[in-house]
């Protein structure tokens, strides 16, 4: 890799990951390296799994907390140091970055959900949600993470920056946006979405952010059947990559996707030099009037339009 060299093209991984019920640590250790080698084979260069993916921990957890949202938050922190040491190694392994499953990591201000990175040498790093669900908020009490990153991938052809927003995120154009100014040209978003209608929602968030950023984004969904807890037990949607209807780009903005409730890996090659030229010369120029499209609107007015016209 040259230092300062961006690359032209680099191809990503979206898991579609279904939630297990496991028989013990092993089974997931071999669940995921499978999945691992799966994408690596497959030339993938960034691999990125779903909000809340390793919530099937919690059959390793004593019955009595599988529906205790509250009470399953302090013993999932048993697995954190090997869940982290696992994914490192895997990385290293197969020389792919990885953006893990979100995780309810144990912070002092309470639990936040976090979404551990690693480097194709094993470098760790993270980014935690901002905005909560009213499920997080209420009920599981879950506290928003602070400050946003964006992130380096190192490739044969150059540099990869990408950001990551989880799920909820997406669907608020602050944070997308400051990664956006802070280099990002990819915006990584993972999610676990009860409906078709919340996985809509992120969906929609995530093409927007896309089409007002000019830039990929990568929509990675748990997909989930576990009656026995109720951290996870419906999720829906389905793995997809989008990017601003453009020049060279598609016309509805989807570069990819699997089936509905479809599991496995969509694998996908994205060409930067496309967003870059949208961002230059496309048939709109979002990223450029993303200044005046700020601070042109002023504090809406209310404008009385008369009063009810009598019926003749």
């Amino acid at each position: 890799m040259t230092d300062g060299v961006r690359a032209e093209v680099v191809r990503v991984a979206a898991a579609a990951y279904p939630v297990d019920f496991l028989a013990d640590w092993a089974a997931y250790e071999a669940k995921l390296s499978r999945w691992v080698a799966d994408a690596a084979g497959q030339g993938a260069e960034l691999l990125v799994f779903p909000e809340y993916a390793p919530l099937e921990l919690i059959s390793l957890l004593p019955q009595d907390l599988h529906h205790d949202v509250v009470g399953m938050r302090p013993a999932l922190q048993a697995f954190v140091p090997d869940f982290v040491a696992l994914h490192a190694q895997l990385a290293r392994e197969y020389g792919v970055s990885i953006v893990a499953g979100s995780y309810p990591v144990a912070q002092d201000h309470g639990f936040v959900n976090r979404a551990f990175v690693f480097g194709p040498d094993g470098t760790q790093a993270h980014q935690d949600k901002l905005l909560m669900t009213r499920f997080e908020a209420e009920e599981w009490h879950i506290a928003p993470g602070e400050g946003a990153a964006v992130f380096d991938l190192p490739l044969p052809g150059g540099t990869l920056r990408f950001g990551i927003a989880i799920c909820y995120d997406s669907e608020f154009p602050t944070l997308a946006r400051e990664l956006a100014e802070a280099g990002a040209e990819l915006l990584v978003v993972p999610s676990f979405t009860g409906s078709r209608a919340g996985f809509t929602r992120v969906r929609v968030g995530s093409m927007a952010r896309a089409l007002e950023n000019q830039l990929y984004a990568l929509h990675a969904p748990l997909i989930a059947d576990a009656p026995w807890t109720y951290a996870v037990e419906d999720a829906h949607g389905a793995a997809g990559v989008y990017a601003p209807s453009d020049n060279g780009l598609p016309e509805d903005g989807i570069v990819a996707q699997l089936g509905w409730n479809e599991p496995g890996w969509l694998v996908t090659d994205l060409d930067l030099r496309l967003t870059r030229a949208v961002r230059v010369d496309g048939h709109v120029l979002n990223w450029r009037d993303r200044v005046v499209g700020a601070s042109r609107p002023t504090p809406a007015q209310v404008v009385s339009l008369g009063g009810v016209p009598e019926r003749v």
